[in-house]
Parts: structure tokens; C-alpha cells; sequence
């Protein structure tokens, strides 16, 4: 079995109808390019993400992942193929910005945490703006630690498959700590 990259999806917990609407159907894009999605699993997000993956001709059942931050499955139910209760707290926030890459639409501090990690793990971090971190740090560069590196705006969700596709061939050091 071929590894398939795992893209995380991060954001506000609740999102208003017209950034759901966007999450499911960059969900179902993602899905049918051979993409896992990974989410923190709480709140709406999550579900617009299964919902639009599950919409996708291409879709296997194991195509979303809810990192969740109790030990208990229950809020992640009916919204994701495979949940993983970690029992971390907010510490999960750093297993949700391990994905291979990270896109944000909106956002809190949880959010903010998310971008900090992944930044930190040199991932590729693409926003889709809609307000919050998400969209106030959106084509900047976070610290020195990768000075030529930025976080990707993108307006669309074909600038976002087209974005991903050009990033992860990119030879991107990993983080090795």
C-alpha cells in the first residue's frame, strides 16, 4: 500500500455557513486527488470535513481522521472515518499540525497554536483566510527559523489543490528534533 499524504485542516470550531460550505467542498477535491484529511475533531469543522469527503467518487472510508483532545470518541462520531482519542488536551494540537501539510480557514488561539507547530515542523501552511489567524497571517513569514518561507494565501480551492501539489514535491527538511 502506497503512503498517502495526510493534509491537516485547521480552524475556528465553529464556522459560519459559508466557510462550511468551503471546507466540505475543498474536502471532496482533496479526497479525489488521493489526499487523508486530519482534523482536531471538534466542533463544525470536522464534520463539513467528512461530509464533503464522503461526497467524493474516490472516497475509501479511512479518508478522515479526527485527533481528538479527551479520551473519549464520542464527539468525533459520525464525523470521521478514524478517531483517535489522545487524551492529550491541547498538546494534540501539535499531532493535528503534523500533517504533511496545513491548511487554515479562520481561527483561535487553538488555531494559532496549530500554525506555530506547524510552522515550527517546517510543514507548508496554506490559508484560506475567513477571518481569524488564518487570514491575519496570511503571506507572512512567522520567525527566522525559515526566512524565505510564508504562509500561502490562496482564494480558491483550485489555487489550494494546485498549491499542495507544488509544495509537497518541494525537498522540505523535516523537522529532526
Amino acid at each position: 500500500m502506497a503512503y498517502r499524504h495526510q493534509i491537516s485542516i485547521i480552524g475556528s470550531r465553529s464556522l459560519g455557513g459559508e466557510s462550511l460550505a468551503l471546507v466540505a467542498a475543498l474536502s471532496t477535491r482533496l479526497v479525489d486527488e488521493g489526499y487523508r484529511i486530519v482534523t482536531g475533531g471538534l466542533g463544525t469543522l470536522p464534520n463539513a470535513v467528512h461530509q464533503g469527503a464522503i461526497s467524493s467518487s474516490s472516497y475509501t472510508g479511512g479518508d478522515t481522521i479526527a485527533l481528538l483532545p479527551g479520551f473519549e470518541p464520542e464527539p468525533a462520531l459520525g464525523h470521521a472515518d478514524i478517531i483517535i482519542p489522545t487524551g492529550l488536551d491541547i498538546a494534540r494540537n501539535a499531532l493535528v499540525a503534523n500533517g504533511d501539510a496545513v491548511i487554515a480557514i479562520g481561527g483561535g488561539a487553538g488555531t494559532l497554536s496549530e500554525i506555530a507547530f506547524a510552522w515550527q515542523m517546517n510543514r507548508p501552511i496554506i490559508s484560506l483566510g475567513s477571518g481569524g489567524w488564518s487570514e491575519k497571517l496570511a503571506g507572512e513569514t512567522i520567525d527566522q527559523r525559515f526566512p524565505e518561507k510564508t504562509i500561502i494565501y490562496c482564494e480558491s480551492i483550485d489555487a489550494v489543490i494546485e498549491t499542495l501539489a507544488n509544495e509537497l514535491k518541494a525537498d522540505y527538511r523535516r523537522h529532526n528534533r
